[in-house]
């Protein structure tokens, strides 16, 4: 019986395919494209028009046909309660990669048999230096892993109880149905928060001086918010305060290396 590895995201799976070819395996990695940390989720599950319309919104690049992406992830969701492949579920210790395995759960709850999962978690961060031992939240998620450290952690592949998938069913039900803004995972529980306490980290940190956007952006990043924020959402967000004449930009407003922002007078 074949097997498929679902990663949150490609940096994941391309993490993850170095290390299933340093082991010399041709299982197939699939990426699930869609950080479930943010944006709404009710009737997510229904269609692609609902994720699909909030990262128009999020994106600067006009260029991409999201409704079309969004159509071919739920097709490849499908498709997993179709097959008869082993599925196996990687994740770290993050909103968006817990939501992920919830939400296989979900699609496979009639199947359990054949879903597996190998959890990552902060002890699992060789690297001393990395970004995320200074944040006191723990945050992980795959794609902070090296592949020799995935390859490690491939024996370690092992069966999710029927209880459980259940239960992790239950609980992507749950946020769907909470649809907040964004999504925290903090002792293993989910709680709702909104874009404005993003935009509050922003404005703490905008000065009457210009200054370089990614400087206040890398600061947003890190802090203690129980989600992984990335640059794409700390953008979108300071476009969306320039708009509102909350604070000032000047520079590529779609781009990090000649935006600045400062406070509005």
């Amino acid at each position: 019986m074949s097997t498929i590895h679902l990663t949150n995201g490609d940096v994941a799976a391309e993490s993850l395919r170095a290390a299933l070819a340093q082991a010399g395996r041709e299982d197939r990695v699939q990426p699930l494209r869609d950080d479930l940390a943010v944006g709404p989720l009710r009737g997510a599950d229904d269609g692609p028009q609902l994720r699909a319309g909030f990262w128009e919104r999020v994106s600067a690049d006009t260029r991409r046909d999201f409704v079309r992406e969004f159509r071919e992830q739920a097709a490849t969701l499908n498709s997993f309660v179709n097959s008869s492949a082993n599925l196996v579920v990687w994740h770290g210790e993050s909103s968006s990669d817990q939501l992920m395995l919830r939400r296989v759960c979900y699609y496979l709850r009639n199947s359990p048999q054949r879903l597996n999962e190998v959890r990552l978690s902060i002890a699992d961060l060789t690297d001393p230096l990395a970004w995320a031992h200074s944040r006191k939240d723990r945050a992980t998620s795959v794609g902070m892993f090296a592949p020799d450290v995935l390859l490690t952690r491939l024996p370690d592949a092992a069966p999710i109880s029927v209880l459980r998938i259940s239960r992790l069913a239950l609980e992507w039900q749950e946020a769907k149905h909470a649809n907040g803004e964004t999504r925290r995972w903090r002792d293993n529980t989910f709680t709702s928060g909104s874009f404005a306490e993003l935009d509050a980290l922003i404005l703490q940190r905008a000065t009457e001086d210009w200054q370089p956007a990614a400087r206040v952006a890398a600061d947003v990043m890190s802090a203690e918010q129980w989600f992984l924020v990335s640059d794409s959402i700390v953008l979108w967000r300071m476009r969306e305060l320039a708009a509102v004449r909350r604070m000032r930009l000047r520079g590529d407003a779609n781009a990090w290396r000649s935006l600045e922002l400062c406070s509005h007078p």
